[in-house]
């Protein structure tokens, strides 16, 4: 069964931007106002009342098992299953998420760490006692499950659940076929484990000497961090020790990689899937050439990517562009700064084009503390939002009040609205949403966001910075996660012709691609051969055909946002109509499928059409900083 607590982890954009964002000193929680820190009361009143939640649990959870062989006896049977695994899986969301969100305010907390662990007893609990319902719901069979919902009309609101499990029929394999395939599961994980323990506790990185006569040991957050220097010398160094080193390893990596992409091809086999893309792409119900056609569009506009690339070399005045300059900044940061008070503020001003009912929606959250601001000694890093059903979403963040800081507020806002609106409008059983849509509510926040303050923004350095900032966000989120996808793409292809894959063969295929992407050949950007052990570095190759989703939301909220903030949508009088279209779509949680949801929407994500928004609004970029740029030098 799917686990239904909402997590969103701020994972592309603004979560990277966090990393060089100022970090301001952290104090402890006890400091903090209480209007800075989210109210967990909404959860549970305290600890007593988790404890005796639990106690609740531990007689609920067995009790699933009395439904064991009954779903097929009768529409109530049917409906008294669903009611009792509704009412379970609400209170171990409740349990869950109280536990882990009070570990993430303190990690340092030994009670709260214990709560984490039990909450994840009681959750592995609950998967266990419901793991029966979908291969015996399977086994019942389409035509008698409808039977069942055309005569029992509370079972209408599973129906997308039902319909989930059972369009997986043809791909299901006998019980004793599919507990060793669960087994084998288990152990396909191992390649990403390997790679995780070795890259990070036994690599041996190296250390370099910096300009500045500091000897630095390049892990890689020091690489992340020096990459970015805004001296050349020291970036070249970085670089050429840092990809030496993985060079020496991409025999070893190259192992752990073929052996995880065997196991998808593995999956795909058994299951009889046409490909491994096909069989990752099933559970959410992508077309196979939403991907496919992500490439292409890639690839029919890297000259616009070579355009941006070459206006970074001419800011930067460098005689040629090489792949280490990508990270250094590309104009100097503006000093933009607010507190938590102005971000809300900001915030909610950005969204008013998605209506007066979602803004006091948002500005009563934040009043009422969906949200849990500043950074505190313990606290976990990074972002992102949480919606339990039936109470309200979450939000925990690291303000230090940085411009990056806002954007990410406006991004788990994206969020925390859209599990708001789907969980105001859905049953239950659909309130959740596929990331593949879940991404776009967020991305297109930030391009609200971004637009707004850019509007009103009249200095020009500042305006250069806001520009560069997000057309840089556009490179790593449109061009670079494409290529990892494309190179993911090609590597399980070449699996499934029999091709082993190793280090020499991956380091020529991940150069060739970075060589083609960025203009190699034509003098755009020069790729030294010692990058193309990138590959082995890059930790979402051990995800399973995911990171193109970062693309994809991206792209889709550009196009929707133009719909109702676009001069000539606002022209014609389709911004408030295509503005509605896209609350619907929050508002239907996974009531449909994705693709189904946004061509509603107004976006067909099987097209070009998304894509070609996104190349508008990066030239429409590029040619405001040239603006700027010929006024500065003239």
């Amino acid at each position: 069964m799917p686990m239904t607590c909402r997590i969103s982890l701020h994972a592309a954009g603004a979560a990277l931007l966090l990393l060089t964002a100022p970090v301001a000193p952290a104090v402890e929680r006890a400091e903090v106002p209480e209007q800075y820190q989210w109210d967990l009361a909404s959860l549970y009143p305290g600890e007593p009342a988790w404890v005796a939640a639990k106690q609740d649990l531990s007689r609920s959870i067995p009790a699933l098992r009395q439904w064991q062989g009954r779903l097929g006896e009768s529409a109530a049977a049917l409906l008294g299953a669903m009611s009792a695994w509704e009412s379970v899986s609400l209170g171990v969301d409740r349990f869950y998420s109280y536990a882990f969100q009070l570990s993430d305010q303190d990690t340092r907390v030994a009670r709260h760490q214990q709560m984490k662990q039990e909450a994840s007893q009681v959750y592995t609990d609950f998967q266990t006692a419901a793991a029966f319902m979908r291969p015996e719901l399977l086994a019942v069979g389409r035509e008698k499950i409808d039977r069942f919902v055309a005569v029992e009309p509370r079972l209408v609101q599973y129906r997308m659940f039902f319909d989930d499990i059972l369009r997986a029929a043809p791909h299901t394999l006998s019980p004793a076929e599919e507990k060793l395939i669960a087994r084998a599961g288990t152990l396909a994980q191992t390649a990403g484990t390997v790679h995780s323990v070795f890259t990070g506790a036994d690599l041996p990185y190296p250390e370099v000497t910096l300009s500045t006569g500091e000897k630095v040991r390049l892990d890689a957050a020091a690489y992340s961090l020096h990459r970015a220097s805004p001296v050349k010398a020291d970036r070249d160094a970085v670089f050429k020790a840092f990809w030496g080193r993985y060079g020496e390893f991409t025999r070893t990596l190259a192992a752990t990689l073929n052996a995880h992409v065997e196991s998808h091809v593995f999956a795909k086999d058994v299951r009889g899937f046409g490909s491994s893309l096909e069989a990752a792409l099933f559970d959410y119900n992508i077309p196979t050439t939403v991907y496919t056609r992500l490439i292409e569009d890639v690839h029919a506009n890297l000259p616009t990517l070579h355009r941006y690339l070459r206006l970074r070399q001419k800011i930067m005045g460098l005689p040629q562009l090489g792949y280490d300059d990508l990270y250094a900044p590309i104009v100097d940061r503006v000093a933009l700064s607010y507190t938590p008070e102005q971000g809300m503020a900001l915030t909610l001003d950005a969204f008013a084009p998605l209506g007066a009912d979602y803004v006091a929606a948002l500005r009563k959250g934040y009043a009422s503390r969906w949200v849990d601001f500043l950074p505190t000694t313990g606290k976990r890093p990074g972002a992102y939002s949480n919606t339990v059903y039936g109470v309200h979403p979450y939000q925990l963040l690291n303000f230090n009040g940085a411009w990056e800081d806002v954007s990410t507020l406006a991004h788990e806002s994206g969020h925390s609205m859209h599990s708001y609106l789907a969980s105001a409008q859905q049953p239950y059983a659909t309130a959740s949403y596929s990331i593949f849509v879940a991404e776009v509510a967020s991305t297109l926040n930030e391009n609200l966001l971004f637009h707004h303050v850019l509007d009103r923004t009249e200095d020009d350095r500042t305006r250069l910075f806001l520009l560069a900032s997000y057309l840089d966000t556009m490179r790593t989120t449109l061009f670079r996660q494409t290529l990892f996808a494309e190179f993911e793409l090609r590597i399980h292809e070449a699996v499934e012709r029999g091709e082993p894959l190793t280090g020499e063969s991956l380091t020529q295929l991940y150069l060739g691609l970075l060589r083609k992407y960025y203009g190699h050949d034509e003098g755009v950007v020069h790729i030294d051969d010692a990058v193309g052990a990138e590959w082995a570095y890059i930790p979402h190759f051990y995800s399973n055909f995911y990171v193109y989703q970062y693309a994809t939301s991206m792209i889709g909220g550009m196009l929707l946002a133009e719909g109702f903030i676009g001069p000539q949508a606002v022209k014609s009088g389709q911004a408030v109509k295509n503005r509605d279209a896209y609350l619907r779509m929050l508002s239907s949680g996974s009531s449909k499928y994705p693709v189904d949801l946004l061509r509603e929407a107004g976006v067909d994500m099987t097209t070009s059409q998304p894509f070609d928004a996104a190349m508008r609004e990066m030239n429409r970029i590029m040619d405001e900083m040239e603006r700027i740029l010929a006024r500065q030098q003239g």
